[in-house]
């Protein structure tokens, strides 16, 4: 519960006890504390179990830490089911990015060395004009009209 408490932070919090209760009602104050903290863990377990009988027995697996939405993620993704560990494995990021910066440097050697020549070769093997500059329309050239837009 208070796993991410340091010592320091622990006794700085006991010093604090002591200053604001008193030496002599600070065993009466743990006390209660503990008390009440008792009764909160009976209250919490009374109602899961009331809940699982509740439930049935198709649930007697069933279990609360399931509902937090990472622990059912990791739970979902560890089960095998879908092959999920296979395409995980076989997929290599480093790889793709490798691949696709290549082939992005390809074509923007081939688009600045030789840009004049594939735009007006027109043949099969034309690479796509990456700088996407607009073309000017001509003067009496109007954008087209969608009267179901309007």
């Amino acid at each position: 519960m208070f796993n991410d408490i340091g010592p320091l932070e622990l006794l700085t919090l006991v010093v604090l006890a002591v200053l604001v209760f008193g030496p002599d009602k600070l065993p009466k104050v743990i006390q209660d504390v503990t008390r009440t903290i008792r009764k909160i863990r009976e209250f919490s377990d009374s109602a899961k179990r009331d809940i699982r009988e509740e439930l049935g027995p198709e649930f007697k697996d069933f279990e609360f830490e399931d509902l937090n939405p990472k622990t059912f993620i990791r739970k979902q993704l560890d089960n095998d089911e879908l092959g999920l560990k296979e395409i995980r494995n076989g997929f290599d990021l480093k790889k793709e990015m490798a691949e696709v910066t290549e082939a992005v440097q390809s074509v923007d050697e081939a688009s600045s060395g030789s840009g004049a020549a594939v735009a007006s070769s027109g043949s099969a093997h034309a690479k796509i004009d990456m700088q996407k500059r607009p073309e000017k329309p001509a003067a009496d050239d109007h954008p087209p009209y969608d009267a179901d837009a309007t």
